[in-house]
């Protein structure tokens, strides 16, 4: 009998657990470090118990897997770095992975590379380094956290000295670095989808339009409301990103779109991502299945657009605390909603899990969402 490959997956959140569905179409073993009560623990992957921050916990998943991928990036990269110079296969490596664990050096690297651009920043030790940065970029600034931040956590909007003096003291507190970047006057928000094998083969994703609401990502649409020239601008961006960084595995490229016309990189993840959810409908591969196929080094699959247009809403615990999950059949009865719900623990303002709606233009698929998903929150 042929002998299955197994990927030993760092983290076991929603992520995974969408993951390991692809997995099982492939016939791929799929092992997770992770806690019990995990979302893919619940769904049945095979955990092994553990922390992504503990090198002997990472040393375990390795020894027990031929390649070593990442669901999140909270994870210890000296341990990472140890794994690759004892001969372990690590796909994205440490040094990519760093892209995203440490967001000021991403900031650093990104702006050195040849055709890619981000907002305008700086480190910001005290506050007398953001006024500078201030009088230079005009307020409001925003403060970020280099390392940790997600959802909205660890960014400070900053409308004058006072506000960064008071997100100085918050980081303080929770001792975390900051850096200081431009406040974008946006006309929008996109994100692209991007796999590259060790191969050298490449597949892009189609551009999808994002939508925040209090930091998180709330809606995705696709076809993204772009101009051809943008669209193609973020393709070959995402291109080159990969190409560039010598990525293994998947990488998700966030844009801010701004009003003077430039397309600036927000953030990058060397994973699966949010905004990536709504092509397991509406294209020709899911980025989980993608994501498999390019740290194994298979062949990448066919990214193309499948349906005329679709929108995902992620679902968000409610206020009252109660699970979505009991008004699963309500969201159901709204027509052509495909509902994933990740199986967490209810909480107000948790990610619980997320609706794509596709239709025959994307203001249907994203009325529908929204229906879907207001059922499953309890609001319709």
């Amino acid at each position: 009998m042929t002998r299955r490959p197994v990927v030993g997956m760092v983290g076991a959140g929603q992520l995974a657990r969408m993951g390991w569905q692809a997995a099982i179409s492939l016939d791929v073993n799929l092992l997770c470090l992770g806690s019990a009560g995990d979302a893919a623990d619940l769904a049945g992957v095979q955990l092994l118990e553990g922390s992504a921050r503990n090198p002997h916990d990472l040393r375990a998943l390795a020894e027990r897997s031929d390649v070593l991928t990442f669901e999140h990036e909270l994870v210890d990269l000296d341990a990472i770095r140890k794994l690759e110079s004892d001969g372990f296969t690590v796909r994205p490596s440490a040094d990519v992975l760093e892209l995203a664990v440490d967001k000021f050096h991403q900031r650093r690297t990104l702006s050195e590379q040849h055709g890619v651009a981000v907002p305008a920043y700086a480190p910001a030790p005290d506050v007398a380094a953001v006024v500078a940065f201030a009088q230079q970029s005009g307020w409001p600034v925003v403060l970020k956290a280099c390392s940790g931040g997600y959802d909205g956590r660890g960014v400070w909007m900053c409308a004058d000295q006072a506000a960064a003096e008071s997100a100085l003291e918050d980081a303080l507190a929770t001792e975390s670095v900051l850096y200081v970047e431009e406040a974008v006057d946006l006309s929008g928000e996109a994100a692209i989808i991007v796999a590259r094998a060790p191969s050298g083969e490449i597949a892009v994703h189609p551009l999808v339009d994002t939508r925040q609401v209090d930091g998180m990502c709330r809606e995705v649409v696709i076809p993204a409301r772009v101009s051809d020239q943008v669209a193609q601008h973020a393709h070959e961006t995402a291109v080159r990103l990969a190409e560039q960084v010598g990525l293994e595995g998947l990488m998700a490229v966030e844009l801010f779109l701004a009003i003077d016309g430039r397309v600036l990189i927000n953030e990058l993840a060397l994973r699966t991502h949010n905004t990536g959810h709504l092509h397991t409908e509406a294209a020709a591969i899911s980025q989980f299945e993608q994501h498999l196929r390019s740290v194994l080094d298979l062949p990448l699959g066919a990214t193309r657009q499948v349906v005329p247009a679709a929108a995902m809403v992620n679902v968000v615990g409610p206020a009252d605390g109660s699970d979505p999950a009991e008004r699963l059949a309500a969201a159901l009865s709204v027509p052509d909603a495909h509902v994933h719900l990740y199986g967490k623990a209810a909480r107000p303002g948790r990610k619980l899990g997320h609706v794509t709606v596709c239709a025959p233009d994307y203001e249907d698929a994203l009325a529908r969402a929204r229906e879907a998903a207001d059922k499953l929150e309890g609001n319709g």
